[in-house]
């Protein structure tokens, strides 16, 4: 297949918008830029076409799909019923990084949502991709657009990198501006439940609707959990690389690692480190890269998985990273690289 690129990063190109609207209404596949991180589109309410999504991506049959909307009157059409608290959250935060488990109709297919009765929704706040949702018939399916378990897109290229060949279109629109996929609440239960952390923080959600519980099995390492969202299942976007968090005092993480990188290459192998600007120069060995600030959360957020590939780029084989619990998006942040990490952790 030949994977046309489309470049849209000064805006909507109405005629490059019009051809993927038409692949998306005929059953193909077009990744697209949204706010937090590269989208592999689909029609959400086409069985075949969201089943073409899994085999692309490599992905498990049982992890749901967000269904991106343009509108909020699409909604009515792939839930059962609309609670109340969906419409608070919507005007709170919609168009925005926030997706919403609520109970399906019978519009949407089982293969879109994993084979679950509920369906992911969410708007995006990406001009681009708002305007392909409405011309691809107004409801797109979308998960991240990469190889299964491989770091998430935050770049066209890292787009292409997965996808060439594989998908009918790639629209360029430049970096995201999160970096990390959606905070998802479940509405279906007697208390609203975040199945994932990002941007829109548990605060943020409880300002809102008052009380807002965190699901236990959030950051679990368990096979048995049957994935009510994507990513609550999966080992999730891992580098190629082993890689471990080091924990704890940060005197006492840089040190550890330190320690831990003339330990492995006294062995022979090549080892990477993810500090920040402010830790770069503690570190005498290894190939070194900064995730961002710890004075602004927003630049690790938005460079964790472009770092992730950038050493996928690289012959290092052991990479060795700080922790991030920062106030907003930490959590978010220690999500995802725990699950790229496989759960190693040392603590010091």
């Amino acid at each position: 297949m030949n994977t046309v690129m489309v470049q849209m990063r000064d805006g909507i190109d109405e005629d490059g918008i019009r051809r993927a609207g038409e692949i998306l209404r005929r059953g193909g596949l077009v990744a697209f830029p949204t706010e937090t991180v590269y989208g592999l589109g689909a029609d959400a309410l086409d069985a075949e076409a969201a089943a073409k999504i899994y085999r692309a991506k490599g992905r498990p049959s049982d992890n749901p799909l967000i269904v991106h909307i343009a509108d909020w009157e699409a909604i009515q059409h792939i839930v059962s019923e609309v609670p109340r608290e969906a419409r608070l959250l919507a005007d709170a935060f919609w168009p925005g990084p926030l997706t919403m488990i609520l109970n399906k109709s019978e519009a949407v297919p089982l293969t879109t949502t994993g084979g679950l009765t509920t369906v992911a929704v969410r708007m995006p706040d990406h001009e681009v991709a708002r305007a392909l949702i409405r011309a691809g018939g107004g409801y797109i399916a979308a998960p991240s657009a990469n190889t299964s378990g491989r770091p998430s897109p935050t770049q066209a290229r890292h787009v292409a990198e997965d996808m060439d060949g594989v998908i009918d279109m790639i629209i360029d629109g430049g970096d995201v501006t999160i970096g990390l996929e959606s905070t998802i609440v479940d509405l279906t239960g007697e208390t609203p439940t975040i199945l994932r952390p990002g941007y829109i923080s548990r605060e943020m959600l409880a300002k809102v609707l008052g009380t807002v519980e965190t699901d236990r099995a959030l950051l679990a390492d368990d096979d048995r959990i049957r994935p009510k969202a994507p990513g609550m299942k999966y080992r999730h976007y891992a580098p190629r690389a082993e890689l471990i968090i080091v924990e704890g005092p940060e005197q006492r993480v840089r040190e550890r690692i330190n320690e831990l990188t003339a330990r492995r290459q006294a062995e022979g192998r090549s080892v990477g480190i993810i500090g920040t600007d402010e830790s770069l120069g503690f570190y005498g060995a290894g190939m070194v890269k900064s995730i961002g600030s710890r004075r602004d959360e927003r630049t690790i957020a938005q460079h964790l998985y472009s770092i992730l590939r950038e050493f996928d780029d690289s012959d290092v084989s052991v990479i060795y990273s700080e922790s991030f619990e920062t106030p907003q998006m930490g959590q978010a942040i220690m999500n995802r690289l725990i699950k790229a990490a496989g759960h190693q952790i040392i603590h010091v």
